[in-house]
């Protein structure tokens, strides 16, 4: 499957923010060896919001931490942006990913002493750069944080401290984010605040965005959704719904039972 295949009949948002050529990635040796991801080839165009869904194992979570650097690769490449990630050393991919990516992760990771917006700015704070105030702005408006800046996340509902994670992703204006289950431990009110801040934050700022999640729900946020079987990308579908994307993981599970 080629770049060109996999980003077909998306529309024309610009160049690519990551791509993969036929990445593998393996673990172990021998015996123990599990092929967790084999000849996968995808492009995430600028301004694009991914879901990345499949079966527990088929290779999501291991898909995006290889595209985002966190994660070595068995064979193939991964780029982002222009840069092919194998040709940098340690130092170098870790400058990578505090320049060019953002994280969210199913748990909120704040730091429980800093306010709402001190958990904001602190990758930029110890990076020794100066956030840019007008972008800045528009992030905390965009995540309806503004009266919440000076809170710490305790004294904050579940989907508020995920709107602070995302917006320390959004903070730097990473070329893409990643977010792993981003409304994994929030109650369907909560998620649906988080996932409409990251529908707006690629409507309105023009980020790109890579999610794996698990629900069809979740998934009908973005504009489109690869599902990966068995470390394979086997199936992709533009402007989802609930329950066209609910069908289609149903097909999984029948599958299995055959």
């Amino acid at each position: 499957m080629s770049v060109t295949e996999t980003t077909a009949g998306t529309g024309s948002r610009g160049a690519l923010a990551a791509a993969a050529t036929n990445l593998g990635k393996v673990y172990g040796t021998g015996e123990t060896q599990v092929i967790a991801l084999e000849d996968v080839s995808v492009g995430f165009r600028r301004a694009e919001y991914t879901a990345i869904m499949g079966p527990s194992g088929s290779g999501k979570s291991t898909l995006m931490h290889c595209m985002a650097g966190l994660d070595s690769i068995s064979a193939g490449s991964v780029r982002l942006g222009e840069v092919e990630l194998s040709s940098l050393n340690d130092k170098q991919l870790t400058l990578l990913r505090r320049e060019k990516v953002g994280f969210v992760f199913q748990a909120f990771n704040l730091l429980p002493t800093l306010t709402a917006l001190e958990n904001i700015t602190l990758p930029m704070d110890i990076a020794g750069v100066k956030p840019d105030k007008k972008w800045l702005d528009q992030v905390i408006a965009t995540t309806g944080l503004r009266d919440r800046l000076g809170h710490r996340p305790a004294e904050l509902s579940g989907g508020q401290q995920q709107r602070v994670a995302c917006a320390r992703a959004l903070a730097s204006k990473p070329e893409i984010i990643f977010a792993d289950e981003p409304t994994g431990n929030l109650d369907s009110h909560s998620g649906a605040e988080v996932l409409g801040f990251l529908r707006a934050s690629v409507r309105e700022t023009g980020q790109t965005i890579v999610m794996v999640t698990h629900d069809p729900g979740a998934a009908s946020y973005a504009d489109r959704v690869l599902f990966l079987a068995d470390g394979r990308i086997v199936d992709e579908m533009a402007n989802p719904t609930s329950d066209l994307v609910l069908e289609r993981m149903k097909r999984f599970d029948a599958a299995r039972l055959i």
